[in-house]
């Protein structure tokens, strides 16, 4: 008779920016249920790891309209924020207006990054209807932020890339964009394991009280 103990349950989990956001959701879902293994997903292609099978689950910013995923209720949110170099004119400001940034030049969206998605992320307009100009094109977040430490370009993101920032980059607040609501997303058609079942459902449970 063997002693060896059976292995615990994992859960992949893929991220993009931050872990913060991660250990959050983790913290909410509650110790017990598996071995939380994450690994960085790469926005120019953000759900090809849960479509191939190679993540169980992957936190997902902003809309979720994909008919293959499925989304978790909203468990917390992300402040949204502008990247901008160190020396750029509102690195030292303790919040910035949208209608401000549409004097910057963004970004397009990278590879095949959903459209509906890519609009919240980086609205084509200000709420007072200026047009925000996503003039450059990236291929990888490397070089997005090398053009954001050089002072050729803006981004327009989440408060929790702070936890990630290199030293010539700062993360300034937007104080009029909502907060982009953070779900778990999977893929539909085949059946959860039980043990990342309960993991969402602890999640979803700890968020709603």
């Amino acid at each position: 008779m063997s002693d060896t103990a059976p292995a615990s349950p994992v859960i992949r989990l893929g991220y993009h920016g931050s872990e913060e956001v991660v250990h959050e959701i983790v913290r909410l879902a509650g110790p017990g249920h598996a071995e939380v293994r994450t690994s960085q997903y790469d926005v120019v292609d953000p759900f090809r790891g849960v479509r191939t099978g190679a993540l169980d689950l992957m936190i997902v910013k902003f809309s979720l309209r994909e008919p293959d995923l499925a989304a978790s209720r909203v468990l917390t949110h992300d402040g949204r924020a502008a990247v901008v170099g160190a020396g750029h004119p509102l690195a030292g400001r303790a919040s910035v207006s949208i209608e401000e940034l549409a004097d910057y030049g963004t970004f397009q969206r990278p590879g095949v990054f959903p459209d509906y998605v890519w609009d919240e992320v980086v609205p084509p307009r200000t709420p007072a209807g200026r047009p925000i100009d996503r003039r450059h094109q990236v291929s990888d977040i490397p070089r997005m932020m090398a053009l954001v430490a050089e002072g050729e370009a803006v981004h327009i993101s989440l408060a929790s890339l702070a936890d990630v920032a290199p030293p010539a980059i700062r993360i300034v607040p937007i104080h009029d964009l909502p907060p982009a609501p953070v779900v778990l997303a999977w893929r539909r058609g085949g059946e959860l394991p039980a043990h990342v079942r309960e993991f969402i459902t602890a999640a979803e449970e700890a968020a709603s009280r």
